[in-house]
């Protein structure tokens, strides 16, 4: 600040000749501000600007991070982790970007203590196909892969990873039902994940998913009840289908063996007359080239042939001479003893 020391020493000798007097407090007070010298005369001045010059000019960058570099508010270069140097402040700016770092953002629940996450407890109520309601909790884990893109084309980051997870998330529920939802959490995240990426990469968000983590997904507390008796419902119903299917799978192998024993033994049966009849004709062929050779020898063996296999089954036999006139009758005629 600049005194005018003759100004302010008529004022003061106005005072005095009004009656009043200067209190001591502010005349001694202004003869040490007026007496007041910086040791060391300009040196001083200098060493402050060196000091200020090699603290806006030097910077460290860890190992972890990238440096971006703004001249004038211009992005003019990236600095890799080490010792770096720049322009004094006012002409370069220095913006450090954790490349590394997992960032996380938390829907339908916050997790205490957790650094840079950030929550949306109403994004999880969804609506599902098959127009129910559910509690979709789930984790949306990031990192920086392109600190130019995520510095200078994207305003809002942690509102676009939250807008877009939203979209990515309620486009998937969209189309599944409900039980579907609860339980295949795994393949709804994996897709999630996809849509996630592809939109934030047509962004140029220069952000990289590295996962998403579905928590556990429920239903709204006042529908549980009615939730809960609808799946025993369908518990059940899955239960007696499986015992038909079981029954089934009993009985339809069971009457298929039957029948393919059935058209077996007929096959066999078949083959078996046709094999009979064809050796019967052969027999018969045979015996009448025999009979053509000796027809009187053939037609004698044929005869006691018959006769042979006849005789056995007639039992008991009587031969009665036909030139016997009187035929008495005999007692126990068939009698064995």
């Amino acid at each position: 600040m600049t005194w005018d020391w003759e100004k302010l020493q008529q004022q003061r000798e106005k005072h005095q000749g009004d009656g009043r007097q200067t209190p001591p407090q502010v005349d001694e007070l202004l003869k040490k501000i007026k007496s007041f010298k910086l040791p060391g005369g300009p040196i001083i001045f200098v060493i402050l600007f060196l000091i200020f010059l090699g603290f806006t000019t030097f910077f460290t960058v860890a190992v972890d991070e990238v440096g971006i570099i703004q001249r004038f508010g211009k992005y003019s270069r990236t600095c890799q982790p080490g010792l770096n140097i720049k322009m004094p402040a006012g002409i370069e700016k220095v913006t450090k970007v954790k490349i590394k770092r997992i960032y996380k953002s938390e829907f339908g629940f916050k997790t205490s203590g957790v650094i840079g996450a950030s929550e949306n407890t109403t994004a999880s109520l969804m609506l599902t196909g098959d127009l129910n309601v559910a509690l979709v909790p789930w984790i949306v884990q990031y990192r920086i892969k392109d600190p130019y893109n995520y510095l200078f084309k994207i305003e809002d980051q942690e509102s676009l990873i939250r807008d877009m997870s939203e979209a990515a998330m309620s486009s998937v529920i969209g189309d599944r039902s409900i039980n579907e939802v609860i339980s295949k959490r795994e393949e709804i995240a994996v897709e999630a994940k996809q849509i996630l990426q592809t939109e934030l990469n047509k962004a140029e968000a220069g952000i990289h998913i590295v996962t998403i983590e579905m928590k556990k997904t429920n239903v709204p507390s006042p529908v549980q009840p009615s939730f809960n008796e609808v799946n025993q419902a369908m518990q059940e119903k899955e239960k007696t289908i499986y015992q038909a299917k079981e029954e089934y799978n009993k009985a339809i192998p069971a009457a298929k063996g039957e029948a393919e024993r059935v058209v077996k033994d007929a096959e066999g049966f078949a083959l078996d007359r046709i094999n009979r009849s064809q050796g019967d004709a052969e027999r018969f062929r045979l015996l009448y080239e025999e009979y053509i050779k000796a027809k009187d020898v053939t037609k004698r063996r044929l005869y006691l042939e018959t006769m042979k296999n006849i005789f056995p089954k007639l039992g008991d036999k009587y031969i009665i001479d036909e030139k016997n006139k009187n035929l008495l009758p005999l007692l126990n005629i068939g009698s064995k003893n």
